[in-house]
């Protein structure tokens, strides 16, 4: 792709967001501070922020710090109220909602179940309906309403707004719901995969804040992923890069929709798990646990949520189980360390609540003993902030970093970064 020049406009519209961004990312920040850390001038920094605090994004909270020579700093924080982007989840058997303030913090989540089998206008009706209910619980003023993201699971085609064909969503082929949803709600629709608008809230508002590099495991229905390179979005060539649930860690594994043997995902997503410990508890000798006595009784009972709460309590089968799929894990995050070089891993989803712990602890093991930079720097291990809604409130913050965040893309006449970065 031909590199296209840029022009001063789009220089200003970039420099307010880099500074916007500064004041986002930092609890409270002087005009100072935003100067040093961007390298921009005093005089820019004070022009964009005056213009700022004119719109209402910014306020000044009244507290002053005194710099080395005695000149009182005003600290600069983001206005919360100053608007709001509602954020909806699309997972195969959930639907998901929220409204977000300028924090990304959520005012309130919703949820509802669904059926990868429904038709896909009956799901967006659904989805409209869900979005009206979350706003008129919230009561916010619509007219403050930035847009609705929507997160989904991939492959998408950004262009056309489309899923393409996720694997769980059978009736789901070249789709586009992007503008199905946006005819229903009346709202202007962000549409991406569920792991990067995981990373991206994890960006705005979780453990991802202001670290420059990092990569995000989301563990739902399936395994996805999200990267965040040089503290941009990098989506690759076909907008659908970090799937880490396609990496082949057995390559005798089981075969995958994929087409690819013993992929990460097919060995930790949650059916996996639940068949696991099913064979275990039925070839015995079966332990005297609640797990085994539950299963004895009921097999259906031992469900998903049911191992992952054993594992969390200590029983040695739904353990063992939980820290042989953190090692399937582990072994692509070592890879991802030596590929990309992150700063971080951040590991989320409802896929994994109630076991962050095993997960974080099997992987920091890994990546203290395994990748070859090793020797160089550890690199850190952290569950995401955001929990079992990190799908959902990225799915809002996708909103905000389309509105707020410095992208290079900004700078570039055709929008599009060479390489996927946007």
């Amino acid at each position: 792709m031909r590199q296209a020049g840029t022009n001063l406009p789009k220089v200003g519209r970039y420099n307010r967001a880099v500074v916007l961004d500064q004041i986002q990312l930092a609890d409270g920040i002087s005009r100072v501070e935003i100067a040093q850390h961007t390298g921009l001038t005093p005089q820019t920094v004070s022009g964009i922020v005056r213009r700022l605090l004119d719109e209402g994004i910014v306020r000044e909270d009244g507290a002053s710090r005194v710099s080395s020579g005695g000149k009182p700093r005003t600290t600069l924080r983001i206005n919360p109220d100053a608007g709001s982007a509602v954020g909806l989840h699309f997972d195969p058997v959930e639907l998901s909602c929220t409204v977000v303030d300028l924090l990304g913090r959520p005012l309130v989540v919703k949820k509802r179940p669904t059926h990868p089998g429904n038709d896909p206008a009956q799901v967006v009706k659904a989805m409209a309906e869900l979005v009206t209910d979350v706003l008129a619980e919230t009561g916010v003023d619509q007219s403050k309403v930035l847009g609705l993201g929507l997160a989904t699971p991939g492959p998408i085609d950004p262009g056309q707004g489309a899923i393409v064909g996720a694997p769980q969503l059978a009736r789901w082929t070249r789709v586009p719901v992007q503008h199905m949803l946006s005819e229903a709600t009346g709202l202007p629709v962000t549409l991406d995969n569920d792991a990067t608008a995981a990373a991206i809230g994890e960006r705005w508002s979780g453990a991802g804040r202001g670290v420059a590099d990092f990569a995000y495991f989301f563990f739902g229905t399936g395994v996805g992923g999200g990267l965040i390179l040089n503290h941009q979005v990098y989506r690759g060539g076909s907008m659908n890069a970090g799937e880490f649930g396609h990496s082949s860690v057995l390559p005798d594994g089981p075969e995958c929709y994929c087409g690819n043997r013993g992929c990460l995902e097919g060995l930790v997503n949650p059916t996996a798990i639940v068949a696991e410990v099913h064979r275990r508890l039925a070839a015995g000798p079966r332990p005297d646990t609640a797990l085994a006595r539950a299963f004895a009784h009921d097999p259906e009972s031992v469900d998903h949520a049911a191992i992952a709460a054993a594992a969390a309590a200590g029983d040695p089968v739904a353990a063992a189980v939980i820290d042989e799929t953190a090692e399937h894990v582990a072994s692509v995050a070592v890879d991802i360390v030596n590929f990309i070089d992150v700063d971080l891993i951040v590991l989320g989803g409802h896929g994994i609540q109630h076991v962050e712990s095993r997960y974080v602890e099997v992987v920091a093991a890994a990546l203290a003993s395994r990748p070859l930079s090793r020797h160089v720097r550890v690199v850190d291990v952290e569950a995401s902030w955001l929990g079992t809604d990190a799908a959902v409130v990225g799915s809002a913050a996708l909103v905000l970093h389309a509105t707020y965040s410095p992208q290079l893309s900004a700078l570039l006449g055709t929008g599009v970064v060479p390489g996927g970065r946007a």
